[in-house]
C-alpha cells in the first residue's frame, strides 16, 4: 500500500497519506508574491521582450522604416535632440505646466473630497455635480478653452485641471469613507469635537489612500498635458510631437512617447517611494 492507515479508537480509521505536494511554483498560487529580485526579473524580462520584438519586426523590413524605425534610429534621435537643448526645452516647459495644474488639482481635490466624505451636506452638493461633470469628454472642452483663454499656458492648466480634478475628488471621498466608524466612534468618545476628529482621526487613517488616489490620477495628468499640448501649443513634449508628424519624423514621435513613458514611470516610482516615507504605519502588502 502507497499509504499507511492507523486506528484511533474503536471502528476509526486515519488516513495518514501525506498531502500531495503542489505541482506549479509558488509563482502560480493566489496570493504568493515574488521575492524582489524576482519581481525585477519579470519585469526587467517584459521590456527586454519587447525591444526585441521592436528590433526584429523593423530591422528585417517587416513594417517600413517611415511606420517603425528602428530602436538604434529613434535612441541616436533622442541623442541628438538632447545634445541641441531641444529635448531638455520641451522637457521644461511640460515639467512646469503638470507640476502647477497637478498641485492646483490635487489640493482642491483633498479639500472638497475630506469635506464630501465627511459630512453630508458637502456630499448631497458636491457628489452629484462631479459625477454630472466627470462624464463629459475633455476632449470637447479644448475649442472652448482656447476661445475662453487662449493658447497660453493657462489654458493648459485648465485642460489638465478638467482632466483629472474630478475624478481626483471622488477617490479622495471614497478614501474618507473608508475610514471605521469606530474610529469616530472612539473620537467622540474621548469628547473630541468635530475638528480635532477630522484633523487627528479621519485625515490621517484616509491619507495613505488619498496619496494613492494622487499618484494614480498623475498618470491621467500626463496624458492630459500631452493632449493640451497637442492642439494649439507652441511648445511642450506634445507640441513636438505634432511638429515631427506634419515631417514624417516618425523617430521623434516614437523617441517622444517612450520618453513620456519613462517620465511616468519615474514620477510613479517616486510616488511609491513617498508613500512608504510619509505613511509608515500603514503597512499594506505591495
Amino acid at each position: 500500500m502507497s499509504h499507511v492507515e492507523t486506528k484511533r479508537g474503536e471502528g476509526e480509521v486515519v488516513n495518514t497519506t501525506p498531502p500531495k505536494r503542489r505541482r506549479r511554483g509558488s509563482l502560480f498560487v493566489i496570493g504568493r508574491q515574488p521575492t524582489k529580485s524576482g519581481y525585477l526579473f519579470i519585469a526587467a524580462s517584459v521590456f527586454i521582450a519587447i525591444g526585441v520584438c521592436w528590433w526584429a519586426f523593423s530591422a528585417l523590413g517587416v513594417v517600413p522604416p517611415i511606420f517603425l524605425p528602428t530602436p538604434q534610429s529613434v535612441l541616436a534621435k533622442l541623442a541628438q535632440l538632447a545634445q541641441d537643448g531641444t529635448l531638455w526645452a520641451d522637457l521644461k516647459i511640460s515639467l512646469y505646466r503638470i507640476t502647477v495644474a497637478f498641485l492646483i488639482s490635487s489640493l482642491m481635490s483633498i479639500l472638497f473630497g475630506v469635506l464630501a466624505g465627511s459630512y453630508g451636506f458637502w456630499k448631497a452638493s458636491l457628489e452629484p455635480l462631479v459625477d454630472f461633470i466627470r462624464y463629459m469628454p475633455v476632449v470637447a472642452f479644448v475649442p472652448l478653452t482656447i476661445l475662453w483663454s487662449g493658447t497660453g499656458d493657462f489654458q493648459k492648466f485648465l485642460i489638465i485641471w478638467l482632466g483629472t480634478f474630478f475624478q481626483q475628488v471622488l477617490m479622495v471621498m471614497d478614501s474618507v469613507k473608508r475610514v471605521p466608524v469606530d474610529f469616530i466612534g472612539l473620537g467622540r468618545t474621548l469628547g473630541m469635537s468635530d475638528r480635532k476628529i477630522l484633523w487627528k482621526i479621519v485625515l490621517p487613517s484616509a491619507m495613505p489612500g488619498i496619496w494613492d488616489a494622487l499618484r494614480v490620477s498623475l498618470g491621467w495628468a500626463w496624458t492630459w498635458l500631452v493632449l493640451a499640448e497637442l492642439v494649439a501649443s507652441t511648445s511642450g513634449l506634445g507640441y513636438r510631437i505634432v511638429v515631427s508628424q506634419r515631417y514624417f519624423q516618425t523617430d521623434t514621435i516614437i523617441g517622444y512617447i517612450l520618453f513620456l513613458g519613462i517620465l511616468g514611470l519615474i514620477t510613479d516610482q517616486a510616488m511609491r517611494a513617498g508613500e512608504k516615507v510619509l505613511f509608515r504605519y500603514n503597512r499594506r502588502r505591495s
